[in-house]
């Protein structure tokens, strides 16, 4: 017998068993994805975080350097859990100026990148509330006499304004979400 025939009758076989496993398995690729496409498309949807504003205080005050304390709750009205990344707040005193903010804080932090090694997030668990507090040190610099003058006689108006920065139960599903908010003491 001629050695070609056997040749081309392995590459014919090869090709054929080859053609048959790809189709086979691009069919059942494409049936699956088609599945997973359908319930992916589907957004989940989450009601707005509940922030409020728990505590302003001044916890400690000398010549050059006061302390103000800030807690906050945060509430999950939603029976699935979110993961909290980042809220972000500025800090002002009306009686001193609506506009000019004196301090500000971030609690928490924002992924970057693929891969994230930290875990500086917080998880609020569904149907239930996160307190997060912070501690703003304001330096006094001689430059605002009346704002130094609230502070000491304890009399000071407070405005807070800020985001939260958050996402389903993990970094990965859905779309990020945020929430403004804005008190006045």
């Amino acid at each position: 017998m001629n050695p070609k025939i056997f040749v081309v009758v392995a590459v014919v076989v090869l090709a054929g068993v080859l053609g048959l496993v790809l189709f086979s398995s691009s069919t059942l690729l494409g049936d699956s994805q088609q599945s997973n496409s359908t319930t992916s498309s589907l957004p989940a949807q989450l009601d707005p975080i509940i922030v409020k504003l728990a505590d302003i205080s001044i916890l400690e005050v000398n010549d050059r350097a006061a302390t103000i304390g800030v807690e906050f709750v945060l509430e999950n009205p939603n029976t699935t859990s979110v993961l909290v990344q980042v809220m972000d707040f500025q800090l002002y005193e009306t009686g001193f100026s609506e506009s000019v903010q004196i301090s500000g804080g971030q609690m928490g932090n924002r992924p970057e990148g693929m891969v994230e090694f930290g875990n500086n997030y917080f998880v609020l668990l569904g149907e239930n509330s996160l307190v997060l507090k912070d501690k703003v040190v304001l330096s006094n610099t001689g430059s605002a006499p009346e704002l130094w003058s609230a502070i000491w006689s304890d009399t000071a108006k407070w405005k807070i304004t800020g985001d939260v920065f958050y996402n389903l139960s993990s970094m990965t599903s859905g779309q990020e979400s945020t929430v403004h908010f804005e008190f006045t003491s």
